[in-house]
């Protein structure tokens, strides 16, 4: 018998893995600040901190004292600038649709796990028509399964969006393979007891070398082959 487990469903972030939208987010979050007149004295440390984080919560934690009305109209500004880029020059991370379609020849399960709203979903799925590709998609705008009501799924690097994916499609965690370019969404797929590939669309490899679930680290997936099966 092989070693290992059976690789059954593969779980993709969005942003930087499966799609270059890094730098069009960088470009939004510097037109942002300029509108309000803010200091952005270190962006690659802002982007280190809040990557795989929802706007809201990005805007929460560092103007705490705004209102929250004022939070989420600004949230929302942030997102509004992000679609306008992506609709005219977003593209996909090289070989992102071959290793989606390799997973839907191999029967398995494929799923989307982001942050993102699902405006930003829908300016993906238009442009690049990933529909067909992709089974569930699952972000901290759904409510908690089984959990109080009104409770919501929570962003990374909680595990709670890998742990839905895997519910819906009565797949064990430990059978998912998990794709990430960011530190939260790796941290995240460890709680979840998942194996992850790191992307280093993003950040260098040395920022995911302490992650003891990350099993391969690659620039993008060109020439990527899904393993057949994880690590035990």
């Amino acid at each position: 018998m092989s070693a290992g487990r059976e690789l059954k469903a593969v779980l993709f972030d969005m942003d930087g893995t499966l799609i270059d939208s890094m730098p069009l987010h960088e470009r939004s979050w510097v037109i942002w600040h300029d509108e309000l007149e803010l200091p952005f004295d270190d962006p690659d440390g802002f982007f280190l901190a809040t990557a795989g984080r929802t706007q809201h919560e990005i805007v929460r934690d560092h103007w705490p004292d705004w209102d929250e009305e004022r939070r989420l109209l600004l949230a929302e500004r942030k997102e509004v600038l992000y679609r306008e880029l992506a609709a005219r020059e977003l593209q996909l991370i090289a070989g992102a649709a071959e290793v989606c379609a390799q997973a839907r020849a191999r029967g398995l399960k494929v799923a989307l796990c982001t942050a993102a709203p699902r405006e930003n979903i829908a300016v993906t799925f238009e442009r690049f028509g990933l529909e067909a590709l992709i089974d569930t998609i699952t972000s901290p705008s759904e409510l908690k399964f089984g959990g109080a009501p009104g409770e919501m799924l929570r962003g990374k690097p909680n595990p709670d969006i890998f742990e839905e994916a895997a519910r819906r499609f009565g797949i064990a965690p430990a059978h998912c393979l998990v794709f990430e370019d960011a530190p939260l969404g790796i941290e995240a797929a460890r709680r979840a007891g998942m194996s992850a590939v790191a992307l280093t669309t993003t950040l260098p490899a040395s920022a995911f070398a302490a992650y003891p679930n990350v099993i391969d680290t690659i620039a993008d997936y060109t020439g990527y082959s899904l393993p057949i099966r994880l690590p035990a």
